[in-house]
């Protein structure tokens, strides 16, 4: 199990700045509650309601900034999954946990003390669809995107089928921390793919109303964000990265 670490520090509302607000300045701004994973390296910021919305950044502010830049490109998941989704927001950090190694190489790595509360039918509904639609964003972007993506100034990057290879490899690993053995699908396989999909789903929906954590285990409103964190973040560096 991965055990959140929580930083004593107070908790703040990050308000946007006015000249952000002017992108929807008829709309009142949504309080969008988030978490921060402080690393020595490396700041992760989380919505703790929207899984997959999470961005980094060198420190607090910095991640903060990020997440909300990302805001727009996050859109497009809610409106798949047909979940209404704020034009504008304000952020009210509701906890800090001490990042690890992992945080730091780049990835998110603690849950949030809150991850572990009674998950309802109606939550894990919704976490259910905006997974899903995490999913539906990735496909879409692969379906889209050349073989060969643009190269980073030394010359490294992944190439499109490289990044879904990795991306089911990395899920497959996911799966155990439902409590799932499942065979890694081959990417080529639909019917795999999607019963592997369904599988998880599934364990998402069946551990609402029981116990949230357990050993080696995390809980599913972790394993979700973390999911789609890892779709969302490779589908952006796709399209940052195609011709």
């Amino acid at each position: 199990m991965v055990k959140p670490h929580t930083i004593a520090r107070s908790i703040a509302v990050v308000r946007v700045p006015p000249d952000r607000r002017r992108l929807a300045s008829a709309v009142v701004a949504a309080t969008i509650p988030i978490y921060l994973e402080v690393g020595k390296k490396r700041v992760f910021a989380s919505a703790l309601d929207w899984p997959g919305w999470t961005r980094a950044g060198k420190d607090e502010n910095l991640a903060i900034e990020a997440l909300l830049a990302y805001l727009p490109r996050y859109a497009i998941v809610p409106k798949t999954a047909r979940i209404d989704f704020p034009a504008t927001a304000e952020f009210k950090v509701v906890e800090r946990v001490t990042g690890n190694a992992t945080t730091d190489f780049g990835a998110p790595g603690i849950p949030a003390s809150s991850d572990t509360k009674a998950l309802p039918v109606a939550e894990a509904e919704r976490i259910r669809a905006l997974l899903a639609a995490s999913w539906k964003v990735f496909d879409k972007v692969i379906s889209k995107a050349p073989a060969e993506l643009r190269k980073g100034p030394r010359g490294g990057g992944r190439d499109r089928d490289k990044i879904a290879d990795h991306i089911i490899d990395a899920e497959s690993a996911y799966t155990t921390r439902l409590g799932l053995k499942l065979r890694a699908p081959k990417r080529d396989d639909a019917a795999e793919v999607a019963a592997t999909r369904k599988a998880i789903l599934d364990a998402i929906r069946s551990s609402a109303g029981g116990p949230q954590a357990g050993e080696k285990r995390w809980p599913p409103r972790y394993v979700a964000r973390r999911m789609a964190w890892h779709l969302l973040d490779h589908a952006w560096e796709i399209e940052d990265r195609s011709s």
